[in-house]
């Protein structure tokens, strides 16, 4: 379990992110790419890569194993304000971060020479990462960005509507089962037990299409604190019997006022 420890200053300062994060998205499609041959999302990069190769994923699926650890330097904060801004600050990562993080994912798992590389943070290596994970998101991603944001959107909307309506308690109440708040601790499902005490930071939740079973945090506490959840699937929104479905929390937004153009049902759209 992992327990996210809040102050008054946190509370106030904590946020959903305006969209999906597009290297968020991109890193943990890796992940599904190899696990579901059925994900719609990724038809175009099937149809792609039984023409053209693996291509970008020979660098990148060293980088982001099926399960586990993946560094945290593939998903920047920078990220959230678009693709280059995020790949840029990729390239940016100080070196002795680089070194430690890809230490860390070498302690699980062999890797070659070109991930070695970027653990140096030598140019050649970083530019090629930087490359493969633009041209693994123009063919994979990109294509089927519209049903990302549109999932996304929809679960943002719904928790910036508590947040804004009922505040910071009440939306973190919004995202049972897999996460419960206790005042002042959210208590979050995760593999391993871990503390993250957020010392007036706050905590900018982040919506993601291709994040799957449990939430996901960074590994470095020193980071802009995230935390990547599975969105609403819009699917489940249309069969749910109503703003008090247990699937929605527990019925914590009974008493939020429904925002504009949303049905009730679309309360209980929460999958993890």
């Amino acid at each position: 379990m992992l327990r996210v420890h809040f102050t008054g200053q946190d509370l106030a300062r904590t946020r959903v992110a305006e969209g999906a994060d597009p290297l968020w998205e991109t890193a943990l499609s890796l992940q599904i790419l190899r696990e579901d041959r059925g994900e719609p999302a990724l038809a175009a990069w099937r149809q792609h890569a039984v023409r053209h190769g693996p291509g970008p994923l020979r660098t990148l699926f060293p980088l982001v194993p099926l399960r586990g650890y993946f560094p945290d330097f593939l998903t920047p904060y920078a990220a959230l304000e678009g693709v280059e801004p995020g790949l840029e600050a990729v390239m940016r990562t100080p070196r002795a971060r680089l070194r430690a993080e890809v230490a860390l994912l070498a302690g699980h798992r062999a890797l070659p020479g070109e991930a070695r590389g970027i653990g140096e943070g030598e140019p050649a290596a970083l530019r090629q990462l930087a490359r493969s994970l633009r041209t693994y998101h123009h063919l994979a991603v990109a294509p089927a960005w519209p049903r990302i944001a549109g999932r996304v959107g929809a679960d943002r909307a719904l928790r910036a509507h508590a947040l804004a309506q009922s505040g910071a308690e009440a939306m973190l109440r919004t995202f049972g089962p897999a996460m419960r708040w206790r005042p002042p601790v959210l208590e979050v499902a995760y593999p391993v037990e871990r503390e993250l005490f957020l010392q007036g930071r706050g905590l900018v939740f982040v919506p993601s299409y291709f994040c799957r079973g449990v939430p996901i945090a960074l590994v470095d506490d020193a980071l802009p604190p995230v935390l990547v959840y599975p969105a609403a699937e819009p699917e489940a929104a249309g069969n749910a019997e109503g703003p008090r479905s247990r699937a929605y929390g527990g019925g914590a937004l009974g008493d939020v006022p429904a925002p504009a153009g949303v049905r009730a049902g679309a309360r209980a759209a929460v999958r993890r």
